[in-house]
């Protein structure tokens, strides 16, 4: 066991000396990873802007995609003249820079109307037999478009300073009365050959534009196909026309 131990200590030292000093001969070894260059971080960073960017783009056409194929429906496809029971008017027919007046004689810019569908109907203040037709068949046609019929106004153009009857009131209430000279009139609106304003009915898309008239003398049973039409017309815009002004 001495000679175990003698031999132990007589080589141990030598054998850290030598350790220490290979450590000393070989420094330790350290990885240094080089940075990137700034030309390389700047088209990174733009390659992602152009990404955002697109992203972007994307989400915006996604959402928007309801509004144009409305429009495209509307404008573009447009509605079958061969389908409609009205007739739509090519080119359509602006509002034109006309003042009107209420029943009280206070001033009103035609153009006031826009935002709204219009379903137009035309006539004397003295209000005979046809044109208390109209006025009943236009009131009946808006009240059957449902929830719908909050995007359609009924507008009725008195052509002279006739007084109207009483008995119109309660008829009349939610309807806008304008009185407009016929002369005036006959600017914007037209009849079919053959007959005269009252005798129609007349549509107005949101953008004040005339582009539909309804054969003369409605009666019960044609105006069920007004009301298609005027369906019809109401689904192709209902993305971008919403009720109210």
């Amino acid at each position: 066991m001495s000679g175990f131990n003698l031999l132990n200590d007589s080589l141990h030292p030598n054998t850290r000396d030598t350790v220490a000093k290979a450590s000393q001969d070989h420094p330790l070894g350290l990885t240094v990873h080089s940075l990137p260059a700034p030309e390389q971080s700047m088209a990174d960073n733009a390659a992602r802007v152009v990404q955002g960017r697109w992203r972007l783009v994307l989400l915006m056409l996604v959402c928007a995609a309801p509004v144009i194929a409305s429009y495209f429906t509307y404008y573009v496809v447009r509605p079958d003249a061969r389908r409609n029971f009205g007739e739509l008017i090519q080119p359509q027919r602006s509002v034109p820079a006309l003042t009107a007046t209420t029943l009280d004689g206070q001033p009103v810019a035609l153009s006031t109307l826009k935002g709204q569908w219009l379903l137009v109907s035309v006539g004397s203040g003295a209000c005979g037999a046809t044109c208390e037709q109209q006025l009943y068949l236009q009131r009946q046609l808006r009240e059957s478009l449902g929830k719908e019929k909050e995007r359609v106004d009924r507008v009725w153009f008195v052509t002279d300073a006739q007084t109207l009857p009483a008995a119109l009131q309660e008829g009349l209430s939610g309807a806008t009365v304008l009185r407009v000279p016929q002369a005036q009139l006959t600017q914007w609106l037209e009849p079919a050959t053959g007959h005269v304003l009252a005798e129609h009915l007349y549509v107005v898309d949101p953008m004040g534009n005339w582009m539909m008239r309804f054969p003369a003398q409605l009666d019960l049973a044609s105006a069920a196909k007004a009301k298609r039409d005027l369906e019809r017309l109401l689904r192709a815009s209902a993305s971008w026309d919403p009720a109210g002004r």
